[in-house]
């Protein structure tokens, strides 16, 4: 998705308690930057403007979190959104850290000592055209990536419009060795997660009529 600028994005980030401007030196010693570093430790890939990790981390305070995203502007307004939810539960978001990186580049933030049992990924740019689809954040490629530092029978949640990007995510995480534990084409008529909390994204999608697909897998 495609964002103005925003310029109070940066300055907000660099003053927000949970933001991680050089995440890179954290690599190893994420849970360590949590006030209860012995909870599960789970990771949103882009995250976008924050309201899915939001809701998530409010309602799931025996978790930690960590959410990233490339760009300035959608992490400052997701930086707002953790915010305004933390404040309506009353309560200080002190499970939940936010950082800007190059997603590509994930294997210079967590190895196995950051011991992340569930990555989120929730509708995902599907890179279309064939030359850009080792680009998706659910390729064989980035899989491998995933199972450097998630923890053995760690978990993948993922949500998409997408048909094709679906169909091919399957195979992809079958060739890296998942299991797929769960999976629908229709997530509304048909709900595998306990408690489905619906993004911005999901919610336009399926006002169109579109069906929203996911599945849960499980490294072996």
């Amino acid at each position: 998705m495609r964002i103005r600028y925003k310029k109070w994005a940066r300055p907000e980030l660099e003053a927000s308690e949970f933001y991680i401007d050089e995440p890179e030196k954290l690599k190893g010693k994420w849970k360590e930057q949590f006030i209860n570093p012995n909870q599960p430790l789970h990771l949103e890939l882009g995250c976008g403007k924050g309201q899915f990790i939001a809701k998530l981390a409010v309602e799931n305070q025996a978790i930690n979190y960590i959410a990233i995203d490339l760009v300035d502007a959608m992490l400052g307004l997701a930086k707002r959104n953790i915010e305004h939810a933390y404040q309506e539960a009353n309560i200080e978001p002190k499970n939940v850290l936010i950082t800007r990186f190059n997603i590509e580049r994930i294997l210079l933030l967590f190895d196995m000592q950051d011991d992340i049992e569930r990555i989120y990924i929730n509708f995902c740019n599907p890179w279309p055209r064939g030359k850009h689809r080792k680009k998706r954040l659910t390729h064989s490629i980035q899989l491998e990536k995933y199972k450097q530092f998630l923890k053995e029978k760690g978990e993948i949640y993922f949500k998409t419009d997408d048909d094709d990007l679906f169909a091919s995510t399957l195979i992809y995480l079958e060739e890296s060795g998942f299991e797929i534990v769960k999976k629908t084409y229709d997530l509304h008529k048909e709900p595998i997660f306990e408690n489905n909390i619906e993004t911005e994204h999901e919610k336009m999608f399926s006002e169109q009529g579109i069906k929203i697909k996911a599945l849960i897998a499980r490294k072996r």
